[in-house]
């Protein structure tokens, strides 16, 4: 708390399309994430920052609240269950935990052997996590803030335009002390960044 008795500012950063971050929210501390032109992905991965193996869990947390977007009042769950993270405000409606970060090896599958070379989310999670004394195996399930992934009537998946716009928001509070790594989507093969990856500004305070 500031002397002024306002929250204190953490951070207030831009992440480019492409890039990525990762820094520690105190249990109590707020994360805003600002869709700063729209139809933006921000793929997003939770830790426990005093204990790394106990990291976000989207099939603990999709069983738990029983609906498969996450939204306002949508709790965070790690692989044992705990808390990690509430979502306390969402300008947006609903975001992704189903459909997983792109990479290289996906990219070939899905859109064909000239996309290889792209740059990719796992990439950038790995170069930050290891970076921030993470691993490779720290990698898992994450979350799709502003995508837009419907279920089809089959159980399949499908990638759709955004249901995002400029300026819209979601807001976490932490539950515990965390960490949290972003990567700035920079996936041109399908509509979730509008074929045109944006920034996108992140904003953390103290509780």
């Amino acid at each position: 708390m500031s002397d002024t008795g306002d929250p204190e500012v953490l951070f207030d950063v831009t992440v480019a399309a492409g890039d990525g971050w990762l820094g520690e929210i105190p249990a109590g501390g707020r994360l805003r994430i600002v869709d700063l032109h729209g139809n933006q992905a921000v793929d997003t991965l939770l830790y426990d920052a005093r204990d790394t193996a106990n990291r976000y869990s989207a099939v603990d947390t999709v069983r738990a609240q029983g609906s498969a977007y996450l939204t306002t009042g949508s709790v965070l769950r790690s692989v044992r269950l705990d808390p990690l993270a509430t979502i306390v405000d969402d300008t947006c409606g609903r975001h992704d935990t189903l459909g997983g970060a792109c990479a290289k090896e996906s990219n070939v599958v899905r859109y064909g052997e000239h996309t290889r070379h792209q740059h990719a989310c796992r990439s950038t999670f790995l170069r930050y996590a290891v970076a921030g004394g993470l691993d490779k195996r720290d990698l898992t399930h994450n979350i799709n803030f502003f995508m837009n992934v419907p279920l089809t009537e089959a159980g399949g998946l499908t990638f759709e335009d955004g249901v995002s716009a400029p300026g819209k928001h979601v807001e976490l509070r932490a539950e515990r002390d965390i960490l949290v790594l972003v990567s700035n989507c920079p996936q041109v093969n399908n509509p979730c960044n509008g074929y045109d990856p944006t920034p996108v500004r992140l904003l953390g305070w103290a509780s």
